[in-house]
C-alpha cells in the first residue's frame, strides 16, 4: 500500500488539472490542431500550449507537422500509454488494484443488424484508408459495416498495403480497388479522415456523422515505404481497437414507422 507521504502517480497529478483533463478529453476523439483545442478549452492559446507542452513530457501527448500545412501541428493522445498510466496508478494506490489494462473490444451483444457504418478517408484510397477499412472489418466481427475512399484516389492498391495485410492479418484486399469520394449516398454514423489533406477536402455528411481525425503520415511517400507501411500498419490497429468501444455505444436511429392515414 502507499505510503501517505508518496507522491501521487505522475498521471494522476496530470490529468487532475482541469484544463489538461479538458486537452485529454477532447483529443480522446481525434488529432487536433492547438486552434481546435483552444476554442474547445475556452482558453487563450498560450496557456493551451503549455499545458499541452506538459503533456508531451509526461509521454501522454504526441505532436506532429501537417503534411498539409507544415506550420501547423496534430496532437495525438496515446491511448496505449494513458492505459498503462492507469494501471500503474491504480497498483500505486492499493497492490489489489494491480491489473494489466484490458484490450479494446467490441462489446458483447445481441446483433439486431443495426450495425454502427464508419468510413474511413485519405487522398489516394491505396494505402491508408483501405489498410484502416480492412482491420477495422476484422477485429469489427461483422458488428460494424465499414468502406473507404480517396479524394484523388490512385488507379490501384498500394502492392506494399496488400502485402502487409496478407502477411500481418491474413487479410486479402488484392482485388479492391480505390474508390472515389463522391458526395455522399450512405448513412455514416463515423467520417474518420487520415490524411491531413483529406481532411480539408472532406465533404460534410450530415449532423448524425461525427467526424475524427487520425492524422496519419503517407508510408508510401517515407526515404523506407517498408518500415513505414508496418509502423502506420501497427499504428491503425491500435487506434482501430480503441474505436471499436466508442462504436458499441453509437446510437442507431430510430426504426421508421408506417404511416396510415
Amino acid at each position: 500500500m502507499a505510503s501517505p507521504s508518496q507522491a501521487a502517480p505522475a498521471f494522476v497529478r496530470l490529468a487532475a488539472h482541469p484544463l489538461r483533463w479538458r486537452l485529454l478529453t477532447a483529443l480522446a476523439d481525434g488529432d487536433l490542431r492547438v486552434r481546435e483545442l483552444t476554442d474547445l478549452a475556452a482558453a487563450p492559446q498560450n496557456l493551451v500550449s503549455y499545458h499541452l507542452r506538459l503533456l508531451r513530457d509526461g509521454g501522454l501527448v504526441t505532436a506532429a507537422r501537417s503534411s498539409h500545412d507544415g506550420r501547423d501541428s496534430y496532437y495525438r493522445l496515446d491511448l496505449d500509454r494513458c492505459a498503462r498510466a492507469l494501471a500503474e496508478a491504480g497498483t500505486a494506490l492499493h497492490p489489489a488494484l494491480r491489473s494489466a489494462p484490458a484490450p479494446p473490444r467490441l462489446l458483447d451483444g445481441p446483433h439486431d443488424g443495426a450495425a454502427p457504418a464508419v468510413l474511413f478517408v485519405c487522398t489516394g484510397n491505396s494505402a491508408r484508408s483501405p489498410i484502416a477499412e480492412a482491420l477495422l472489418r476484422h477485429h469489427g466481427g461483422g458488428r460494424v459495416t465499414t468502406a473507404s475512399a480517396g479524394t484523388r484516389p490512385k488507379a490501384a492498391m498500394h502492392p506494399r498495403a496488400v502485402q502487409i495485410l496478407r502477411e500481418r492479418y491474413g487479410i486479402d484486399i488484392s482485388a479492391q480497388r480505390p474508390r472515389r469520394l463522391d458526395a455522399p449516398h450512405r448513412r455514416f454514423d463515423r467520417v474518420i479522415t487520415l490524411c491531413d489533406k483529406a481532411r480539408e477536402a472532406c465533404p460534410d455528411f450530415g449532423d448524425h456523422a461525427r467526424h475524427a481525425h487520425w492524422s496519419t503520415p503517407d508510408p508510401a511517400a517515407a526515404p523506407d515505404a517498408p518500415a513505414a507501411f508496418h509502423q502506420v500498419a501497427a499504428d491503425l490497429d491500435a487506434r482501430v481497437r480503441h474505436l471499436l468501444p466508442l462504436l458499441a455505444h453509437t446510437p442507431q436511429p430510430a426504426p421508421k414507422t408506417e404511416e396510415h392515414p
